[in-house]
């Protein structure tokens, strides 16, 4: 990493190839971009650029290149890893302009766009033409599918309609060297490596995305939602299995427990049955005869794991009500506690009730409040956790009690991340899933990309040193976390 260069030359040297308010050195405008969604991790960047074309782009990364400076690119900033946590020693590559929606097209149902363009703006330019992009994050209002794509990221309908790998299907990506790397097309299959896969949840590591084409689909003929209620969460989780297990797939199925639940009736006023110890969210779509047989298997289900209520939206409307709840679980949390801190975790579907029962039992060991939110028809956990980082030791206890969670989530056979990602958050917990031999070809795959790492450096990926101090750690505390931890 190159610390030689003065500021003055650096701005210097941007100026030349980018224009004069697309380069920013002054603390106060680099303020905006010392941390993504995770705020508990804050760094600001020597230099923060907003290229206006794939062009200054790739004049930009050239400058870096040479003077051997880290790069992070940012979207929106909505990473819940700390994926866009800037280099203090590094450039912070802004995509906020390049927003741009470069053809819907409806015959081959694509869209391509530039990597700044929102993820809810592409369903909006495609609902001309009857189709929609079904990946939807919490965060669909605000995320760039830039953003999208390095996370991997999926949302309430991922269940049925797939994470963001699943409806990309091309890609240009800048390399760090400067070339330009097209992946994919429109077609469904390509020969070689599966180049266009790897990109997706590569952080930003690999290659700067350009440009992207993703798959648009037909809107759905119609659509219900259903809401039942659970006096034991056990019983809730039973459910989500039996729904599953029975061969409907819902296009979304959404569990929410007791404190989530009063958390955002306080906020938005959804509805939600107040004495429930958990709600189960189910939309089924499809053809209105397809409906109407899922809608009443899917009734029997939830009345036989013991549903308290099962209640059927009565029009778009009420539906549309009991979704904006569920998208407003995270910032219902700002109501009641000045931070949290967001976890993203993994397991198969018949562990739901024991894990939550051990997230409680968690809570009470740090003595933090925690709410429970998440994707229950694909297992992927969003364990909110209360804290006050006014109070000394709070923000520490939060992030043992998330490390202690995704943990758990190994152990039950899951993974630490199901769209967040990495980041900078879950890197010692990646030497929990994954082995010696494993995080080497990982790092070999860096290498190919990015030789001197410099894109992202420091994220997604620890070293095998980190790994060992890790385990050296927990091994002290008498408390190793996973057979599986690198041995060195």
């Amino acid at each position: 990493m190159n610390t030689q260069v003065s500021l003055s030359e650096l701005t210097k040297r941007f100026h030349q190839v980018l224009p004069q308010d697309a380069v920013l050195a002054d603390k106060e405008q680099l303020l905006p971009y010392e941390c993504d969604a995770l705020t508990a991790y804050r760094q600001i960047p020597r230099v923060a650029l907003l290229p206006g074309s794939a062009e200054q782009v790739r004049a930009a990364v050239e400058v870096c290149r040479e003077l051997k400076l880290p790069i992070v690119a940012r979207g929106a900033g909505t990473s819940l890893s700390g994926g866009a946590l800037p280099h203090p020693d590094g450039v912070l590559l802004n995509f906020a302009r390049l927003n741009k929606i470069l053809e819907i097209d409806p015959q081959n149902r694509t869209a391509t766009v530039e990597p700044g363009v929102r993820n809810l703006a592409i369903s909006e330019a495609a609902k001309p033409f009857g189709l929609y992009y079904a990946p939807d994050p919490s965060s669909q209002i605000a995320c760039t599918i830039g953003g999208n794509i390095a996370e991997n990221s999926g949302g309430v309908h991922c269940l049925k309609y797939g994470l963001t790998v699943h409806n990309v299907l091309a890609l240009k990506v800048l390399t760090i060297d400067g070339d330009i790397l097209e992946l994919g097309g429109k077609h469904l299959e390509s020969p070689g490596y599966d180049l266009l896969a790897l990109m997706n949840g590569s952080e930003g590591m690999l290659g700067v995305v350009l440009e992207a084409t993703v798959k648009l689909l037909p809107r759905p003929d119609g659509s219900k939602v259903l809401l039942a209620a659970f006096n034991r969460i056990q019983d809730a989780g039973n459910a989500v299995a039996a729904i599953i297990s029975s061969g409907i797939i819902p296009a979304g199925l959404e569990m929410m427990d007791q404190f989530t639940i009063e958390a955002t009736e306080q906020y938005c006023s959804p509805g939600y049955p107040a004495d429930a110890a958990a709600i189960l969210i189910c939309e089924l779509d499809g053809y209105e005869e397809e409906l109407a047989d899922q809608i009443k298997r899917v009734s029997a289900l939830l009345e036989q794991y013991q549903a308290t209520e099962v209640h059927l939206a009565a029009d778009e409307q009420e539906a549309e009500t009991l979704w904006k709840g569920r998208k407003a679980a995270f910032p219902a949390m700002g109501n009641l506690s000045p931070d949290y801190y967001c976890m993203d975790g993994t397991i198969p579907r018949k562990h739901l009730a024991e894990v939550l029962e051990e997230i409680y039992a968690l809570s009470e060991k740090f003595g933090l409040r925690v709410a429970n939110v998440f994707h229950a028809g694909d297992g992927n956990l969003h364990p909110l956790i209360l804290y006050d980082a006014n109070q000394e030791g709070e923000l520490e206890r939060a992030e043992e009690f998330g490390s202690e969670i995704l943990q758990l989530c190994v152990r039950k056979g899951g993974a630490i991340t199901g769209e967040h990602g990495v980041g900078v958050e879950k890197l010692d917990q990646m030497c929990v899933q994954f082995n010696s031999v494993e995080l080497q070809t990982f790092n070999g795959i860096k290498s190919a990309f990015d030789e001197h790492g410099l894109l992202n450096p420091g994220k997604a990926i620890p070293t095998l040193h980190r790994c060992a101090e890790f385990g050296a750690m927990h091994v002290h505390q008498g408390k190793l976390p996973h057979a599986n931890l690198p041995r060195f």
